[in-house]
């Protein structure tokens, strides 16, 4: 069986939130260029998923435009950092706005969308084989590049 939608994206809170507790114990440029890279993946992979399959469901479940239109904001705030990353002159103050944008998101999925997501009734266990296959066709796609 698969699992629960909110899990899988409770899972990549936490490995989100790990990679940037070593990004700010890593010393060496190079080593933190690499993991701004892969928390830069990560938060891309995670916001497909849920603006793809997550974000609609929830909007048919609940009808809480709002509250998906606050998200997509967040999101696109994020999206809009994780670009300067490539080129960014002063990367720890660019990465450390992206962490403080994606925690406030975090803890506002976690109290509200998240919450009001399980009060629903939503099919979080098909939700989450969904995400689970879109991320496998992504990850294909990238090796494969």
């Amino acid at each position: 069986m698969a699992q629960d939608a909110i899990a899988l994206l409770e899972s990549d809170h936490h490995r989100v939130e790990e990679l940037f507790r070593e990004y700010k114990s890593a010393g060496d440029p190079s080593a933190k260029f690499d993991l701004a890279q892969v928390i830069c993946m990560e938060l891309t992979l995670h916001t497909m998923v849920e603006e793809e399959i997550f974000y609609p469901a929830f909007a048919r479940a609940t009808g809480d435009e709002e509250m998906l239109e606050h998200a997509l904001k967040e999101h696109q705030e994020v999206k809009d950092l994780i670009a300067r990353v490539p080129a960014a002159e002063n990367l720890d103050g660019v990465v450390e706005a992206i962490k403080q944008h994606t925690l406030h998101h975090i803890e506002e999925e976690r109290r509200g969308m998240f919450a009001k997501a399980r009060a629903s009734g939503m099919e979080l266990a098909t939700l989450g084989g969904r995400i689970q296959t879109r991320r496998a066709e992504v990850a294909e796609t990238v090796q494969n590049a």
